[in-house]
């Protein structure tokens, strides 16, 4: 609590508080077998192998994106909370490529109070995965 005072303080007085800019965010999945993520991320998804070093691979996307870090209690609606979630274009789109790799849907389709449309599903390493749409 006196950290947080302090902290109000300071800006009260209009002194400004230096933090370490965040360049990025990265999620990190443990697995032995790091080449089973190439068909879900790249081939579902379409991200592109950014890097491969044998025992690490990072698939992502050149589009600058905005840094966002979530923590919950649920997972919405009801369900559990994510590890994931991948914001899409065209949700139909993502359907139909989860569908034609024969990937089953644990949650969803369904379009959520909060203005988004989604649905869930596991990647190879067994994280659970939200893709979304905003509406």
């Amino acid at each position: 609590m006196q950290f947080i005072w302090a902290a109000a303080h300071r800006r009260a007085l209009g002194e400004k508080e230096h933090y370490v800019k965040i360049k990025r965010i990265v999620a990190n999945i443990a697995t032995p077998d790091v080449e089973k993520a190439k068909a879900f991320y790249g081939g579902v998804f379409g991200l592109e192998k950014l890097m491969d070093l044998g025992w690490i691979q990072t698939y992502g996307s050149e589009l600058m994106m905005t840094i966002q870090l979530s923590v919950a209690s649920e997972g919405g609606s009801g369900t559990v909370v994510p590890d994931i979630s991948i914001e899409v274009s065209d949700i139909d789109k993502a359907l139909e490529r989860i569908a034609k790799a024969k990937i089953p849907i644990e949650y969803g389709p369904a379009n959520e109070p909060w203005g988004v449309r989604r649905f869930y599903v596991r990647d190879p390493f067994g994280k659970l995965i939200n893709i979304l749409q905003h509406l």
